[in-house]
C-alpha cells in the first residue's frame, strides 16, 4: 500500500531491461495520431537529487511537444488556494477527531505504528484519515530526501515556463481532492493503517521503485504497484481505474489535433491492463514504448 499510495502522491506493453544495459526502455510511450504525435510519460511526483538527470529521451519528447499536459495545470497552481482546498476537504471542524473516525481499536493500532516510525499522530487529530495518510506519506518521503520540487512535474513545469510552452491539466485540484474525500471511511482507515504499518520499509521499497522507473524496468514496476494495490479494489477503482478511463477517452480526442502533446501522469496510471497505455492500445491506436538510446546515456 505504501508503494501504491506513493505512486499516487509520487509497464505492461513492453519488455524490461536492467540498469546494466547500454539501451533500455523508459516509462514513456509514443502514439502516432492522424496528424500529430502524443507522448505519454509515467511520472514520479517526488524525486531526490540523485535521481537526476532524467532519461534523455524525455528531453526529446519535451522538445517535440507543443503543449504539456499534467494531472493538474501546474503553472496555474496557487499554493495558498491549494492549502485552503486541502483544509476545506480534509480538516475536521465539527468537533469530530481522527480517533473518532478510526474507531478505538484501529486508532490504537495506528498509534502504536506511528510511535514505531516516530510520527506524531497527535498533530493529525483534526485530519480525516485520507489526509492523515497523505501527510504521513509525505513526512516519511521528506525524511529520506524526496522533494516535489525535484519531481518530474515540477521539473517539466519549470522548463515549460522558461520556454513559454503552455501547460494544461486533465483535472483540477478540487476534483482530485473530491476523489479522496469521497472515499468511504473504511477505505480511508485502511489507507492510514497501511501507510503507518509499512512506513519503516519505505526507504528500500521506494528506492527500488525509482530504480525500476529510471531504468525502464516495466515488469518490476507492474509487479510492485499491482502487488501493492492487491485487496484495495475500491480505492483502486476510484483513484486509478476510473480516472484512467476518463483520461484515455480525452487523449483519444487529441489524436487528430494539429498540436503535439506530452502528457505527464503518475506511473501507477500506466500499469497493467487497466493502465492508460493498455486502454489506448485496445482502442486500436498505434502506441509503443520508447527506449533510451545509448547515445543519450
Amino acid at each position: 500500500m505504501t508503494r501504491w499510495l506513493c505512486a499516487l502522491t509520487l509497464c505492461a506493453l513492453a519488455g524490461s531491461a536492467t540498469a546494466g544495459t547500454q539501451e533500455h526502455p523508459v516509462t514513456l510511450w509514443h502514439i502516432a495520431g492522424e496528424t500529430n504525435s502524443v507522448y505519454l510519460l509515467g511520472s514520479i511526483h517526488l524525486l531526490r537529487e540523485q535521481d537526476h538527470p532524467l532519461p534523455g529521451i524525455i528531453d526529446k519528447a519535451y522538445d517535440d511537444a507543443d503543449v504539456i499536459v499534467m494531472e493538474i495545470d501546474m503553472d496555474d497552481v496557487d499554493p495558498a488556494y491549494t492549502q485552503a482546498a486541502f483544509n476545506r476537504a480534509g480538516v475536521l471542524r465539527d468537533g469530530t477527531t481522527l480517533q473518532d473516525l478510526m474507531g478505538e481499536a484501529a486508532f490504537a493500532t495506528a498509534s502504536e505504528a506511528a510511535v514505531a516510525i516516530d510520527i506524531p499522530l497527535e498533530m493529525l487529530a483534526k485530519s480525516e484519515p485520507w489526509l492523515a495518510a497523505i501527510t504521513v506519506e509525505l513526512m516519511l518521503l521528506y525524511r529520506i530526501g524526496f522533494d516535489p520540487a525535484l519531481g518530474v512535474e515540477m521539473t517539466m513545469t519549470q522548463r515549460a515556463a522558461a520556454d513559454g510552452k503552455p501547460i494544461e491539466g486533465l483535472e483540477t485540484i478540487d476534483e482530485q481532492l473530491a476523489f479522496l474525500d469521497g472515499l468511504p471511511i473504511d477505505a480511508q482507515r485502511e489507507m492510514l493503517l497501511q501507510v503507518l504499518a509499512e512506513g519503516a520499509a519505505m526507504s528500500e521499497s521506494i528506492g527500488d521503485l525509482i530504480e525500476a522507473w529510471h531504468h525502464g524496468d516495466t515488469a518490476a514496476l507492474e509487479d510492485a504497484l499491482l502487488d501493492s494495490a492487491a485487496g484495495l479494489d475500491e480505492l483502486n477503482e476510484v483513484l486509478v481505474n476510473s480516472r484512467n478511463r476518463r483520461w484515455a477517452e480525452t487523449i483519444s480526442t487529441w489524436l487528430d489535433d494539429e498540436r503535439d502533446y506530452l502528457i505527464v501522469v503518475g506511473a501507477l496510471h500506466l500499469v497493467g491492463d487497466q493502465g492508460v497505455p493498455a486502454l489506448l492500445d485496445k482502442r486500436g491506436f498505434g502506441i509503443h514504448q520508447l527506449s533510451e538510446p545509448a547515445s543519450l546515456r
